[in-house]
């Protein structure tokens, strides 16, 4: 490189690149479809369907008129400077189209009624549903939490210790496999009459199954990623004075941790599916049993509601996960992508 180059290259710190100071063009058609989508909640009267109305109709018709013009003002020339700007422009694509699904809903739903409602309701329902309903809402996300918690946290201590106990010993690994082949695959759902006959209450019997369906992705992948640790490190630390517990803690599970966290994540993915099937059959509260009592009473916004915010919770938990997983293994940032 020149001195002429060093002397014309950018400071740190300079003005952002040019690019930043256009106009978002994909921003500016997200803010008129949004607006449409206002406009049409707010000018086009709602079918009557038994009732008098959808409530909520106008605040949201006024949401999407204020999304609208949050848009305009993240499209303006400039904007694309701030780092927050920046990542809502990668979101461009998403905002078009779901402004497309959101505007489409409303019209078929509460426009048109050519869904058969209460089985299918507009977008304003949901904010109903979060409005008139959010204690119980809120009290099952923070059973379901807890619930969660327990089992999957017992799940996966289990799991891991059971697998860095057979990876190691070949004596262990005799006398549990069979029992893992055996009964690993059968869906824990499967036992729920079994769990609830066995243990004295709907929520322990919850937690085993969580656990169960948490222990076997876990224990198997441990299991692999400490047998599956080249040997060479062992001689190594061995000839450095190493003795076997040294071996486990420092050699074995370090080397093992990326097949663990595979483990921990189809654990988690598990543990999902058991804890909404365990609620609805016997636990009082919690996201599943939100679910059936709202198909129970035929209020299906509710449950669109529910589902919306189960979808949210799991995925931040998986992301949650992985976030943890980048940090504990830096080296391996990356490889597994969510």
């Amino acid at each position: 490189m020149s001195s002429a180059d060093v002397l014309h290259a950018p400071a740190a710190g300079a003005n952002p690149p040019a690019r930043d100071w256009r106009l978002w063009k994909t921003g500016i058609a997200a803010a008129a479809l949004w607006a449409g989508v206002g406009g049409v909640t707010l000018a086009w009267p709602n079918v009557e369907v038994g009732f008098s109305s959808w409530g909520y109709t106008r605040e949201f018709g006024a949401a999407a008129l204020t999304l609208a013009v949050l848009l305009l003002l993240v499209a303006a020339p400039g904007a694309g400077q701030l780092r927050a700007v920046r990542a809502l422009h990668r979101a461009g694509p998403w905002l078009v189209v779901l402004a497309l699904a959101v505007g489409a809903w409303e019209i078929v739903t509460a426009k048109l009624a050519l869904l058969p409602s209460p089985f299918f309701a507009p977008p304003q329902s949901l904010i109903e549903v979060y409005a008139s309903d959010y204690k119980r809402l809120a009290d099952s996300l923070v059973n379901s939490l807890w619930l969660l918690a327990n089992g999957f946290l017992l799940g996966a201590a289990a799991g891991f210790l059971t697998g860095v106990a057979i990876g190691w010993s070949r004596g262990l690994g005799y006398w549990v496999h069979p029992v893992l082949r055996f009964l690993g695959p059968v869906p824990s759902t499967a036992l729920l009459p079994m769990a609830f006959f066995f243990f004295p209450s709907s929520w322990s019997a919850a937690v085993f199954l969580i656990a169960l369906a948490t222990w076997f992705p876990v224990t198997v992948l441990t299991w692999s990623g400490v047998a599956g640790v080249n040997r060479a490190y062992y001689d190594v630390a061995r000839t450095m004075g190493a003795n076997e517990w040294f071996l486990v803690l420092r050699v074995a599970i370090p080397a093992a941790l990326p097949q663990v966290f595979v483990g921990l994540f189809m654990g988690l993915g598990a543990s999902f599916s058991v804890l909404v099937a365990a609620e609805m059959m016997g636990v009082k509260s919690g996201l599943g049993w939100y679910l059936s009592w709202a198909q129970g009473w035929a209020s299906y916004a509710n449950m669109y509601g529910a589902l919306i915010v189960m979808a949210l919770v799991f995925s931040g938990l998986i992301t949650l996960l992985f976030l943890g997983r980048d940090r504990l293994l830096a080296w391996q940032k990356g490889v597994v992508k969510w």
